[in-house]
């Protein structure tokens, strides 16, 4: 298998701790978002949303969306699993999963930062002030949802790693690049912590990539 990401991608980076916590290894290949080499016609022709990750199987076929990869390589290699066993344990961990990755992401992303400023003018500061609004907006629902919850272990649910911390820990990544006061989150802060202490999250992060830069 090979995975096609980018080093700062949110997206990508959620796989890539899926894989390190299962031990798959796999091929890994960079498309640098910032220069646009997503729009190249050979990703294209692969992945029609111009976006990372993508993963080509051995046969061939191509995944996208990083949820679904999660689900995919959660069915295909369930040990050790990401979800729960309990019906409503696995509804709790995709309804967090879905904080970050349906309520925060999508709306300040690469693209859409991009599109701000070359389509309404809005300037570095008022971009980041964007991405901050809607940063914190999730954070405080995700905060609210684990700090008095009885089903919050040392993760987001339980005392092992779920999908939940997968899509958790990038964003509070991300948060970092647009100055979020974290002090308002001490479970997240504390859930974070805890993930980057795991070597599947660590080696997992950014600055440890190929396709990193300073």
């Amino acid at each position: 298998m090979k995975l096609i990401g980018y080093f700062r991608s949110s997206a990508a980076y959620r796989v890539r701790i899926a894989l390190n916590l299962k031990g798959i290894e796999v091929e890994h290949a960079s498309r640098h978002l910032r220069k646009g080499e997503q729009a190249a016609p050979d990703y294209v022709a692969i992945n029609p949303q111009k976006l990372v990750p993508a993963m080509v199987l051995d046969s061939g076929e191509v995944l996208t969306q990083s949820l679904a990869i999660l689900e995919y390589l959660e069915e295909t290699h369930p040990m050790p699993p990401l979800l729960p066993r309990d019906p409503v344990g696995r509804a709790r961990v995709r309804a967090l999963a879905l904080i970050p990755t349906a309520d925060i992401h999508p709306i300040q992303n690469l693209r859409v930062m991009s599109y701000l400023r070359q389509k309404f003018g809005q300037t570095e500061e008022s971009a980041f002030a964007w991405s901050r609004h809607w940063i914190e907006t999730g954070f405080d629902a995700y905060e609210a949802s684990v700090a008095n919850d009885p089903k919050t272990g040392t993760f987001s649910h339980g005392d092992a790693p779920t999908m939940a911390d997968l899509c958790l820990v990038p964003q509070v990544f991300n948060a970092a690049r647009f100055k979020v006061d974290m002090t308002k989150y001490p479970t997240i802060q504390r859930i974070y912590e805890t993930c980057m202490k795991h070597p599947a999250f660590d080696a997992a992060q950014p600055a440890r990539q190929p396709d990193a830069e300073a």
